[in-house]
């Protein structure tokens, strides 16, 4: 489990304006929200687990090994880091967890012998419907 305190002190934060709704409101306020952390110089992490975050969110990570994630959603700037903050420990929650390995099945002998009954009845079927010109 990863400590959220210290990996909270290894986030920088950028703000800028914030567009879409808001009216003059949005051109005088900073709310956006730009969430960093440089993944290579993390603490709290050992090297298995930063391989790990860099190959799952490689399409959120730059050449720098800068993970980023932004928030607007709110016109608070405060409530746009506190979800971008949620938002950030649930993604790295979600890359460390380990994914199922996928189990073989195997189906039935009774279903495969259903399945060409079935075919078999089909076909006989379709048969009966040809016109034989004898």
């Amino acid at each position: 489990m990863i400590n959220r305190e210290l990996l909270l002190k290894e986030l920088t934060f950028k703000f800028a304006r914030s567009g879409g709704a808001g009216g003059q409101h949005v051109n005088k306020v900073s709310s956006k929200v730009l969430l960093q952390w440089h993944i290579s110089e993390s603490m709290c992490l050992n090297e298995d687990e930063k391989t790990l975050i860099s190959s799952v969110l490689s399409n959120r990570i730059n050449k720098e090994s800068v993970f980023q994630l932004e928030c607007d959603t709110d016109r608070s700037q405060l409530k746009n880091k506190e979800l971008a903050i949620e938002r950030f420990f649930h993604i790295i929650q979600t890359a460390l967890t380990p994914t199922k390995a996928r189990k073989k099945t195997k189906i039935p002998y009774r279903k495969v012998l259903d399945r060409l009954d079935r075919k078999a009845k089909q076909a006989e079927k379709k048969n009966n419907r040809r016109w034989s010109g004898d």
